[in-house]
C-alpha cells in the first residue's frame, strides 16, 4: 500500500484504556505510518524540534534540537533527516543511536501549528541523524502561547545535575506557561507504541510545585491520550521547561501517578491531573540559541486557571 492510499494506525491498548477512564473516546486514530506532504513541508520550515529519547535505564528524556530553518528535511514520506545533534551535557544524547526509538514534535510557536513524527533512528553521523518515520499525526493548537524566535548565539554552561527541585528550578516552573513531556509505551503494545513528546500549556503557575513533586492539570484536548496512555503502561517520563528570556533549559525525570477526577481547588478547566515525583534533573544554562518575543496566550489558555491567585 502506498502512502497515498490512506493508511492509518490504531490507538494502542493503553491509549484506549486511558480514553475509557477519561470517558472521552476519540474514534479513529488519524495516525499515519508516513509523513503527508504538508507535514514534510512543515518540518522543513522549523529552526527547532522537540525530542523524546530513552536513557540507558529506559527512562524517557525530553529535549530540543535546533538549527537554521531547513535543518530538518524529508527526502521521502518515510524519512526525516535532521542536521543537528544534542549539545554537550544534554542527557538526551545517549539515546540518539542507530536502532533506537525517538519521538519528535514539530511545533511552530509563532503560529501554534504542531505535528508529530515518531520512529527509529536509522543512521547517525557527525552531522546529524536520519529517522525512519513510523507514526505521523497532527495535534490541536490549544494552550499554545505564541512566541517568535530570532537566532541568538549563546555560550552554554556545563550541565548542572539536580537531585530535586531547587530554588532556581522552582522559580522557573512556577512562572512557566509551557512544558514538554516525553513518555514511552510499555513493551508489547504493537506498532502503535513507541516514544512520544507532547506539549502542555496553561497560564503561568499552571504547574504546582510541592517540594519534589509536580502536579500538572490536564485540560480538555484532542482526546487521543497519547501521553496518559503511555503513563498507564509505564509511569516514567521526562519533562522540559524553557526559560525563554535566557535560553536556559530544565530537564527532569520522574514517575507519574494519574488522578482521573477533578478535585476542588484545582485550576479552572482541570479534567484530571497527574503527579510527578521527581527522581533527577539537569539545568543547562544558555542551551537554546534564540531570543523570543512573546505574542499572546491561546484563547483556550485564558479559559483556564492556575493553582494560586
Amino acid at each position: 500500500m502506498s502512502p497515498q492510499d490512506g493508511e492509518f494506525l490504531s490507538f494502542h491498548a493503553d491509549e484506549l484504556a486511558a480514553q475509557t477512564l477519561a470517558g472521552q473516546r476519540a474514534g479513529r486514530a488519524a495516525i499515519r505510518p508516513f509523513l503527508p506532504d504538508q507535514h514534510r513541508e512543515f518540518f522543513r520550515l522549523l529552526p527547532y524540534l522537540f525530542t523524546a529519547t530513552l536513557d540507558a535505564d529506559g527512562w524517557p528524556v525530553a529535549s530540543v534540537l535546533s538549527g537554521a530553518a531547513g535543518f530538518a528535511q524529508s527526502p521521502d514520506p518515510r524519512t526525516l533527516r535532521i542536521a543537528a545533534l544534542p549539545s554537550a551535557g544534554d542527557p538526551a544524547a545517549a539515546g540518539l543511536a542507530a536502532g533506537n526509538r525517538v519521538g519528535l514534535l514539530g511545533l511552530d510557536l509563532s503560529t501554534r501549528r504542531r505535528n508529530r513524527a515518531n520512529g527509529t533512528v536509522s543512521a547517525l553521523d557527525d552531522k546529524g541523524l536520519t529517522v525512519a518515520v513510523e507514526q505521523s499525526f497532527g495535534n490541536c493548537a490549544q494552550y499554545i502561547q505564541t512566541r517568535t524566535p530570532t537566532a541568538h548565539a549563546r555560550s552554554p554552561l556545563a550541565a548542572e545535575a539536580l537531585t530535586g527541585i531547587d530554588a532556581s528550578a522552582r522559580r522557573l516552573i512556577e512562572t512557566a506557561d509551557t512544558l514538554f513531556v516525553a513518555s514511552r509505551s510499555r513493551d508489547g503494545v504493537g506498532e502503535s507504541g513507541g516514544l512520544d513528546v507532547s506539549h502542555r500549556g496553561g497560564r503561568p503557575g499552571f504547574v504546582d510545585v510541592q517540594e519534589d513533586t509536580l502536579v500538572v492539570p490536564d485540560f480538555r484536548g484532542n482526546r487521543f491520550f497519547n501521553t496518559l496512555g503511555n503513563l498507564l503502561g509505564d509511569p516514567r517520563c521526562g519533562l522540559l521547561f524553557i526559560d525563554f528570556a535566557t535560553g536556559d533549559l530544565l530537564q527532569l525525570q520522574g514517575t507519574a501517578t494519574i488522578d482521573w477526577t477533578a478535585a476542588a481547588g484545582q485550576p479552572t478547566g482541570t479534567q484530571r491531573s497527574w503527579r510527578l515525583a521527581i527522581a533527577r534533573g539537569w539545568r543547562r544554562r544558555g542551551a537554546l540559541p534564540f531570543d523570543w518575543v512573546f505574542g499572546d496566550y491561546a484563547p483556550a489558555t485564558l479559559a483556564t486557571g492556575r493553582w494560586r491567585g
